[in-house]
């Protein structure tokens, strides 16, 4: 793992594959760490220069104020932009899952000559908050569990993985794999202090973004192959935001997951890793 400089921040980055080959960027949700292991390896197999990195106020990333991030979505999409042209890759395929996937639809709208295709994994196309009338919402009765389990002592390791392994149990993901990832994304961040713990292990600096104005509409604007990956069982984004990114993006293809939630299981990582190659 390593680091970049673009616009004036300091982006952490962790690279797979021949730096030589066509770059793939996975924009984190928030952390680097929402990509799987296995993914970006197989991907860098199949002859691609695989770039995963931490969105601002988390992992290796510059950490400023996540209660009040100064910062905004668009500054998010241009610093993808700005880190395609840092490594000398563009334009590249960009993905970005969860978060990173709002993250990475602006920027394909907003920089469209840095990107060469899209891969929107777990995403819908509207900002946090309410969703339009047409979109699904997050499941109340699985918001519901995940609200009343206590927070945990931030500054605890096992702690904090323990409390990843049940939110993923109730979301519908691999608990196992939920808190492995939560202590490596503990052990990385540069602060034990429970507020940065927490803004790192939940993401919650994104929904205090200034997301303005909307992009749904522009959806159909977006010009390069792009590829939707939902889990069929989402609590969080269910599947039906997928759907309608895929219908509203011009000759979109929609991959679904039968047996994923939120996150893309181990048993997916190679149907999804075949799907991203034959998109270039």
């Amino acid at each position: 793992m390593t680091t970049a400089n673009v616009n004036d921040i300091v982006i952490g980055i962790e690279s797979f594959g021949d730096d030589g080959a066509p770059l793939i960027l996975l924009a984190g949700g928030t952390t680097m760490l929402s990509w799987p292991d296995s993914l970006c390896v197989r991907l860098a197999a199949g002859g691609r220069r695989v770039v995963r990195y931490d969105l601002r106020d988390s992992g290796d990333s510059t950490t400023a104020d996540p209660d009040a991030p100064s910062y905004t979505l668009r500054d998010l999409a241009a610093d993808a932009a700005a880190l395609v042209d840092a490594l000398g890759g563009g334009p590249a395929h960009l993905a970005g899952i969860g978060v990173g996937g709002m993250v990475a639809q602006v920027a394909g709208l907003d920089h469209a000559r840095a990107f060469s295709a899209l891969t929107l994994v777990g995403t819908r196309a509207v900002a946090p908050g309410p969703p339009d009338d047409d979109l699904p919402d997050h499941d109340q009765a699985t918001m519901s569990r995940l609200f009343a389990r206590p927070m945990p002592d931030w500054s605890d390791r096992e702690a904090v993985a323990e409390f990843a392994a049940t939110g993923a149990e109730i979301r519908g993901d691999d608990p196992v794999a939920a808190r492995a990832i939560a202590a490596r994304i503990w052990d990385r961040t540069p602060s034990t202090a429970p507020p940065i713990q927490m803004a790192n292990q939940l993401g919650l600096v994104f929904g205090k973004l200034d997301c303005a104005p909307r992009w749904r509409e522009r959806l159909s604007e977006i010009e390069v192959p792009t590829l939707v990956v939902h889990g069929r069982s989402d609590p969080f984004f269910p599947v039906g935001n997928g759907e309608a990114i895929a219908r509203e993006i011009p000759e979109a293809r929609l991959l679904v997951l039968e047996q994923a939630a939120t996150a893309i299981p181990e048993s997916a990582a190679e149907e999804v890793t075949a799907a991203m190659l034959a998109l270039e």
